[in-house]
């Protein structure tokens, strides 16, 4: 048995893949795995996986089913440690981050969830546009909830699954993640994080933000433009209503708050029409709540969106 199995999850990602394995192989810790599970890839994952096979911690899985949660999943199976620890296959682990993971989970056996900050890494020669507000740039993967330990008390503030640990003893007492959230090749699903978050606070279980555990997230070009802001705010709102399905907590009354919740943003976006970052910003988040819409429509007409 090791202390911490390392997972890295990817699909169609091997221009990124080398760099976030490579930051796992070269941890300071000694007590540790690394799981890369390949989620039905089509790209050179499998024969760029090959050249890692030759180093002893190193283990490789295909999972043909397509899904974030499926293939965390799997990875969670074949995993020997106690603290699963979760990667991005297009991030970078600082060194220290597996052995900041470790002590935190050793310390304190009631801490179900944890993770830390995350910087971003912009393509060569470009910053962050002026158009993309704080709150914007945690679509990125942004996530910094300052330079102290922070227990999570909110669902919403759960650490980024990029950077995201999980005690096995949680994880199967939750059932695994659920497969109805989290990405599915180009879908921006997600809430998956969150939902395991709800379920541990709910049994009594800890969240932590730990500043020291801190992970770099490539940014990919595409990112950087309004319509993928977009996109990503039209399936976040696909997600809030996947999520309610999930928790069983829809009511009619979600809609009239989405709706109160679309003309807060439509205001908000003219009001701040002098400041273009926070206008485009809640131009975002009202589109967000056209996603939901469009989520709820699907869904009373027996429509798969997904």
């Amino acid at each position: 048995m090791v202390k911490i199995s390392a997972v890295i999850c990817t699909h169609n990602r091997q221009d990124y893949l080398a760099r976030a394995i490579e930051s796992l192989l070269a941890q300071d810790f000694l007590d540790y795995e690394v799981i890369l599970v390949n989620n039905a890839s089509t790209d050179g994952t499998a024969e760029l996986a090959q050249n890692y096979l030759n180093q002893p911690q190193f283990h490789y899985i295909y999972e043909p089913v397509l899904g974030l949660s499926t293939a965390r999943n799997t990875g969670a199976v074949a995993a020997q440690g106690e603290i699963i620890a979760y990667l991005d296959d297009d991030a970078v682990a600082s060194p220290g981050w597996l052995r900041v993971l470790s002590t935190a989970f050793t310390g304190d056996q009631k801490l179900a969830i944890a993770g830390g900050k995350v910087t971003l890494i912009l393509p060569p020669e470009q910053s962050l546009p002026w158009w993309i507000s704080p709150n914007l740039a945690s679509n990125l993967g942004a996530y910094d909830l300052g330079n102290k330990k922070v227990d999570i008390h909110q669902p919403g503030l759960t650490p980024r699954g990029l950077n995201y640990a999980i005690r096995r003893q949680f994880w199967v007492s939750m059932g695994g993640f659920a497969v109805n959230l989290g990405r599915k090749g180009k879908n921006l699903l997600s809430n998956e994080e969150v939902h395991a978050t709800e379920v541990a606070l709910r049994q009594g279980w800890r969240v932590a933000y730990l500043p020291e555990a801190i992970v770099a997230h490539q940014v990919v070009p595409e990112r950087l433009k309004p319509q993928w802001f977009l996109h990503r705010a039209w399936w976040q709102g696909i997600s809030e209503y996947q999520y309610q399905q999930v928790t069983i907590t829809y009511t009619p009354q979600e809609l009239k708050a989405a709706a109160q919740r679309m003309l807060r943003g439509c205001y908000k976006s003219l009001k701040y029409l002098p400041q273009p970052s926070l206008s485009f910003e809640n131009l975002v988040y009202t589109y967000g709540q056209l996603g939901y819409f469009s989520a709820v429509i699907a869904g009373l007409g027996g429509r798969d969106l997904l």
